[in-house]
């Protein structure tokens, strides 16, 4: 049977997780943590390498894993997770979760005292029998219950705009103190990633400063736990409940430091794989030549000044942190000096906002009048169709008086040179087709078409449903694709990468929806929409005036996922946006 590249990169990933918790090499783990990654991101299906008996030219897949993927295709089966599975209860693997108790501790715990889920881990820890366990305590007990109690409070990761909330005050708060000479967001949110697991700061910051900038971070007013308090590290829980973890390096060492505590993981291993095969060591201490038995030598450091320095010595022009995934940034660099991404100055105006007509809290007047407070040009007024009853969804009467009022207020502001584009967001329905009769869609200055309901359609007619969509000829805009919110539920089972290519053939833009519970169009499919063209655009679905600055997160998205301007359609003038809202 057919197997997806989600399939497959799903059971990659447990094999990972379990093999952790067995004890298993931990290279050999990574190994299947990387595959699982590298298929995730695959533009192409991933039957025809299993087919063609040619998986190895996949990068990161070696013959093992090749055979394994393999087995799962033919059988449906893995022979090294059906064994790790008997080995490890599938409860356990949540314990990875639970902040200071690695994989060591959870494999000791779980084997001595025969325990497999938080619940009987937190009851325990509460009796005693965790602290009399060799090498945890009374101490470790305590940590881990905070931990799990933090748990059950809060989700282990939050959004990008959670993450931003949590950073910029503290970043603020440190970098005035003494003694603090660089500082700088590091790990995943630097990286712009759409969920955030910890929060990491890193400074750089001379010897006799470390300790009183470590005793105002942990004594700071939003600290509600210590969680650490080290020479080099200190973490701790925010009244929001995340963990932000502090370390501070000597300022020679802090471009290193900052280039590895970013990652990713993934692309750290290219560049220290990079700096062996030149004779170098790269470490977050920084650059070092090796010596004659290929150790590090500490004694003979290379100069740099900054991470654009490191790169260079590795022949490898400034990578920028969005894109250090290990998804083809470092061919990319290697030949070129710069890659042309969108920016937040580049967009011109607002395609998905909502007014009082459905679901929006303000009227389109005020939608507007937020618009070009902002600088923004134009305003796409794209309020529910008439199905979405629910969120006062337009019936085609009211769609003819909200054209009536779209008229009247261009009137009005004509002389700012502001325009407001007639749109909806017309619902997918079960069949693939649009609300609304033909004869009403094509009035429309352009139609976003969305699914809202029945997301978990089985692939097959999900995938049929789209493409009924994506090749209407009233469709200019498919809306948040996969219908996801972040940390609270997956998305439909689609085929993007066919979706993709489908769209970019038929002229239809598929959106990266910028309100930070969706970002979606996911950037790991931003390669594949690289390769086939795709049009996108940065909208922030907004059903209140602030909404519209959700289009920051939508930008950082874009950007990872290798977005051009000219492949934004809110970085156009509104003249050349309504050129290509005719063009279908």
């Amino acid at each position: 049977m057919p197997v997806t590249n989600q399939e497959v990169a799903k059971r990659l990933r447990e094999i990972y997780q379990l093999m952790q918790l067995a004890g298993e090499n931990r290279f050999r783990a990574i190994a299947f943590d990387r595959a699982a990654q590298t298929i995730e991101s695959l533009n192409d299906d991933i039957n025809q390498y299993i087919e063609n008996d040619n998986l190895t030219d996949i990068k990161g897949i070696g013959n093992s894993i090749a055979e394994d993927i393999t087995q799962y295709a033919e059988t449906g089966k893995i022979d090294v997770l059906e064994s790790l599975r008997e080995r490890i209860p599938e409860g356990v693997i949540k314990w990875l979760d639970i902040s200071g108790l690695g994989p060591k501790n959870i494999a000791k715990i779980h084997k001595e005292l025969g325990i497999s889920t938080i619940e009987e881990l937190k009851k325990a820890c509460e009796d005693g029998r965790v602290a009399e366990l060799d090498g945890l305590g009374e101490k470790s007990a305590q940590k881990i219950i905070q931990s799990i109690e933090w748990m059950e409070q809060y989700d282990e990761r939050c959004r990008l705009d959670e993450a931003i909330v949590i950073a910029e005050p503290m970043i603020g708060f440190l970098n005035e103190l003494d003694g603090v000479e660089e500082i700088k967001v590091a790990g995943s949110l630097r990286r712009s990633a759409e969920t955030i697991g910890d929060v990491d700061i890193l400074i750089g910051a001379d010897e006799d400063h470390i300790s009183g900038i470590f005793d105002a971070f942990v004594g700071h007013e939003l600290v509600v736990e210590i969680l650490g308090r080290g020479d080099t590290k200190s973490s701790i829980r925010t009244q929001a409940g995340r963990q932000v973890d502090l370390r501070i390096v000597k300022p020679e060492q802090f471009p290193a430091a900052l280039m590895y505590f970013t990652g990713s993981k993934e692309h750290n291993v290219v560049l220290r794989q990079r700096a062996r095969e030149r004779g170098l060591s790269l470490n977050e201490y920084g650059l070092f030549k090796l010596d004659e038995e290929g150790d590090t030598n500490f004694d003979k450091p290379i100069d740099y000044d900054s991470e654009s320095d490191i790169y260079q010595t590795l022949d490898l022009n400034f990578i920028i942190p969005e894109l250090r995934e290990d998804r083809g940034e470092i061919e990319f660099f290697e030949e070129n000096e710069k890659m042309n991404l969108v920016a937040d100055d580049d967009i011109r105006g607002v395609i998905h906002a909502h007014s009082t007509w459905s679901d929006g809290k303000f009227s389109i007047k005020a939608m507007a009048e937020a618009c070009i407070q902002r600088g923004y040009e134009y305003l796409g007024i794209t309020d529910h169709s008439q199905t979405a009853a629910y969120a006062g969804g337009l019936s085609p009467d009211e769609v003819k008086q909200q054209w009536e009022e779209i008229d009247q207020l261009n009137e009005a502001f004509a002389d700012q040179n502001f325009r407001i584009f007639k749109g909806i967001e017309s619902d997918i329905l079960g069949d693939g087709s649009l609300d609304y009769e033909d004869d009403l869609l094509e009035q429309f200055d352009f139609v976003i078409a969305s699914v809202h309901q029945g997301i978990a359609m089985p692939r097959s007619k999900m995938m049929e449903r789209f493409r009924k969509a994506i090749t209407h000829p009233a469709t200019r805009i498919i809306g948040h694709p996969t219908g996801r919110l972040l940390l609270r539920r997956d998305g439909s089972d689609l085929d993007m990468n066919e979706l993709i290519e489908l769209a970019a053939k038929h002229h239809t833009a598929i959106e990266i929806n910028a309100n930070p519970r969706r970002l979606d169009l996911d950037w790991r499919h931003g390669n594949k929409a690289k390769d086939a063209g795709l049009m996108s655009a940065i909208n922030p679905d907004a059903h209140h005036t602030d909404g519209i600055d959700d289009i920051q997160y939508g930008v950082k998205i874009a950007r990872k996922g290798k977005f051009e301007p000219a492949r934004i359609l809110n970085t156009k003038s509104a003249d050349e946006l309504a050129k290509w809202f005719a063009k279908k």
